[in-house]
């Protein structure tokens, strides 16, 4: 199988660690696999399989207005034209929204391609603006098919847009998790005695850690021997780090930027929190489960509702509703017997999740579309 993946970048995120994740395991299966990127290799975070072939188009950055977005757009177009032709792929696989576009453009009379989109957000919580949002909107219908993570996200797609075939496969929680640098030990961030309430995810709006924030302010006098360790990088930070002092929770909550072995962490970990505003289907919820680590979550759209089983391996509120974010934390930080329970549950996302489940769901449909 000659498969070639079209994204964005491979810089650290969620889209691009499942990406790099199937990579590797089809190139050790002996596939014959090309990833192709907008932005520069400088930006890459993933480590790949030696197997794998890695194109950059140099392609990425903003426009200064509308003509300049089209002549570049045009021009990314017409670059991973040139490459499906040299690679000549069976299966050609773009990985969000714009990629997706793009490859539906750049594939128009490539009979020997099969060109196939995923989105990896709900759309309708990452608007694309006026333009994009036609062009998505139109070209989903020349795509054999636009793979969804949920069937929120799934039956958007079909209301809304020209796509013909919208499977669901979510994401894997891959075990064990690669490392690679930078490596944070745990116990140079943390006093080795603490206990953690874990977080892992981009430094953005997004993600609502300034939510996080208010919640384990209100607890943290009470649980003076737990510590917030949040992972990750990104635009927000400086704020985020004025909210913590704006909170006297310095020593109490970390920021101590991306990590390339998170998995050591969820193993340290107390209990994995995720306070996002919307989700795809987040990987670090999975993961952290997988790891054994009961979890507390809004239930955004979409994903956490799909993979906590409530009082079974994990706790739902609402979504935006920092009091019941707290008293749900509340709830797991100060019962040990419960943490015990949720994460003994836990662990069986192992296999709802597994790598050979999720690839066997991707193999599957590659064969159906061939």
């Amino acid at each position: 199988m000659r498969l070639l993946f079209f994204i964005h970048s491979l810089s650290g995120g969620g889209a691009e660690r499942v990406m790099a994740n199937l990579a590797n395991h089809w190139a050790a299966k002996g596939w014959h696999i090309t990833i192709v990127s907008l932005t520069s290799r400088s930006s890459d975070f993933y480590e790949l399989h030696p197997a794998v072939r890695r194109i950059s188009l140099e392609l990425a950055g903003e426009s200064r207005n509308v003509l300049a977005g089209l002549w570049k757009n045009l021009h990314r177009v017409r670059a991973l034209r040139q490459v499906l032709r040299q690679v000549q792929p069976d299966i050609a696989l773009a990985l969000m929204s714009t990629a997706n576009v793009i490859l539906a453009l750049a594939t128009r009379g490539l009979a020997n391609v099969c060109a196939i989109g995923s989105e990896r957000v709900h759309p309708p919580q990452w608007p694309l603006g006026a333009q994009w949002g036609a062009l998505r909107r139109f070209t989903y219908g020349r795509l054999a098919a636009v793979v969804a993570l949920t069937q929120e996200s799934a039956e958007w797609l079909r209301m809304h847009t020209r796509a013909q075939r919208v499977p669901i496969i979510p994401n894997m929680a891959l075990l064990p998790l690669a490392v690679q640098a930078p490596r944070l030990i745990p116990e140079t961030v943390c006093v080795a005695d603490r206990h953690i309430l874990l977080a892992v995810g981009r430094l953005e709006k997004q993600k609502g850690i300034d939510w996080l924030l208010e919640a384990f302010m209100a607890l943290a006098q009470k649980y003076y021997n737990w510590n917030l360790v949040i992972l990750g990088e990104g635009p927000e930070r400086r704020a985020l780090e004025t909210q913590v002092q704006a909170f006297r929770l310095d020593g109490r909550v970390f920021l101590p930027g991306r990590a390339g072995n998170v998995g050591e962490w969820y193993e340290r970990a107390d209990v994995y929190v995720m306070s996002s505003r919307f989700e795809g289907f987040p990987n670090t919820l999975a993961e952290a489960m997988a790891h054994g680590l009961p979890v507390v979550s809004f239930d955004c759209d979409t994903g956490p509702r799909g993979i906590i089983r409530p009082e079974v391996d994990g706790l739902l509120v609402p979504p935006g509703n920092v009091d019941a974010l707290t008293a749900a934390l509340d709830r797991l930080m100060g019962d040990a017997a419960l943490r015990m329970q949720f994460a003994a549950r836990a662990v069986e996302a192992r296999e709802r999740f597994s790598m050979e489940r999720i690839v066997g769901m991707w193999e599957e449909l590659f064969a159906e579309l061939r």
